[in-house]
């Protein structure tokens, strides 16, 4: 079973940096080249400077990850960032408009350290996706430089008693800690728990409910990784020493069965498949769906602009500069196809599209990875990709949410999803708690 411990976190002081809002950023992996510049202008001590440095005229490539590691360190000495006294755990509560919906959601985690473990059949965490060896390399050197996480990954439980979400509830009745708001107007709150104080009881609760179980990788499997190899390194190391800090990753948890999370769907826009290959895909559509024709693009945008509909039952929608379809897929045409995994992943949209682009397109898994593929997760750029014919895009398949019980059982059966399967929002911040691998 997971491991999960209380920790001192590092936190920016506001009585150093001023307004929070200035030094907070996004992870790595959704700051574009614009928002990099902005946030660098933002504050001298924006976090992106950690979190992603950028390479300055006259450095060599590494350069970057040492400078930080300066920063960081004459940030903690002259009080830019502070060290807890004692330690907690961090109640962190998101509150936001749901995409493509009206309403507005709010959910609750915790942020604290986890125990690495190695992935298998026997471990208390588990993954459900697959990860490219690029951003691993440059988070590995980062970590190696700074010795610190700047951003957590994030992991699902599920624990039904419901004492988890009640703790969080009494936790976050007091006034926050830290009060923020991000560029896609999201408000972070944040309470600190100290494990020996008076929410000593709840930070237990908390602890203990998130243990029961193991731990899915909703978000952050490059950082889960990047920890796993950091972990080892420093072992061989320091052969002597026992319960590392480096053991350790810091880590959200959110609990899935008293509150309802957001993922949002990744469209796929197919390149080059030609107007012959466009009629061939149209023409062979009924090999594998039902096929409805839409009357417009309007029509076939609505379908698919909430997130709020529940995913899994195999429905897409489908674009070319020839007109519109809603496909339901007939699951019994997908069977011979379906090889390897489990039930669970048998069930994915994902993978059943995968089959699809394979049968109807032509794309393998080696055309996707030569980039027959892009990725969105707006409905309006994937039409507008495919009516601009766009770097020569011919189609596009539109996607309902994964449901977050299907990643998990995922999981849980020891397989991983295909690649741009789950996008988890809101992201969590970097900079608000900062985990240093010391004691």
């Amino acid at each position: 079973m997971p491991q999960i411990r209380a920790f001192r976190a590092l936190r920016f002081d506001p009585e150093k940096v001023g307004d929070l809002n200035r030094v907070i950023c996004p992870p790595y992996d959704v700051i574009g080249p614009e928002l990099h510049v902005a946030l660098l202008a933002r504050h001298p001590a924006n976090a992106v400077r950690l979190e992603l440095p950028e390479i300055q005229p006259g450095e060599e490539p590494d350069d970057r990850y040492r400078r930080v590691a300066r920063l960081l360190q004459n940030w903690r000495v002259d009080g830019t960032l502070r060290r807890d006294s004692q330690p907690g755990i961090y109640v962190y509560e998101q509150t936001y408009r749901v995409p493509g919906a009206n309403h507005v959601r709010m959910q609750r985690g915790f942020i604290a350290r986890l125990r690495l473990e190695d992935y298998g059949p026997e471990s208390g965490v588990l993954p459900h996706e697959r990860t490219l060896s690029a951003p691993k390399e440059d988070r590995f050197k980062l970590l190696k430089a700074t010795n610190v996480n700047t951003s957590p990954v994030v992991g699902i439980y599920a624990e039904p008693s419901g004492r988890s979400v009640q703790s969080l509830a009494a936790i976050a009745s007091r006034r926050p800690d830290a009060d923020v708001g991000d560029d896609d107007s999201v408000r972070h709150r944040l309470w600190a728990a100290a494990e020996d104080g008076p929410d000593g009881r709840f930070v237990k609760l908390l602890l203990d409910g998130a243990a029961k179980k193991p731990i899915t990788i909703a978000d952050g499997h490059h950082r889960y990784e990047t920890a796993l190899r950091y972990r080892d390194e420093r072992r061989a190391n320091n052969t002597g020493e026992r319960d590392s800090a480096s053991d350790y990753v810091l880590m959200l948890f959110l609990e899935t069965t008293k509150q309802r999370l957001t993922v949002l769907p990744t469209h796929r826009i197919v390149r080059g498949l030609g107007e012959e290959g466009v009629h061939d895909l149209l023409a062979h559509a009924e090999w594998l769906f039902d096929v409805q024709p839409v009357a417009g693009r309007a029509e076939l945008e609505a379908a698919f602009l909430s997130v709020d509909v529940p995913g899994g039952q195999g429905r897409f929608g489908l674009w070319t500069r020839f007109g519109g379809t809603l496909l339901k897929a007939r699951r019994d045409a997908f069977a011979p196809s379906l090889h390897e995994g489990g039930a669970a992943l048998h069930r994915l949209d994902v993978t059943l599209l995968q089959v699809a682009l394979d049968r109807l397109c032509g794309l393998s898994a080696s055309a996707v990875t030569a980039g027959r593929l892009a990725y969105t997760k707006s409905v309006g750029e994937a039409l507008d990709w495919v009516d601009a014919a766009r770097d020569g895009a011919d189609a596009a398949f539109l996607l309902d949410p994964t449901p977050v019980a299907e990643i998990a059982a995922v999981a849980a059966e020891g397989d991983v999803m295909p690649q741009k399967s789950t996008y988890f929002y809101p992201k969590a911040l970097t900079g608000l708690i900062i985990n240093p691998h010391e004691w």
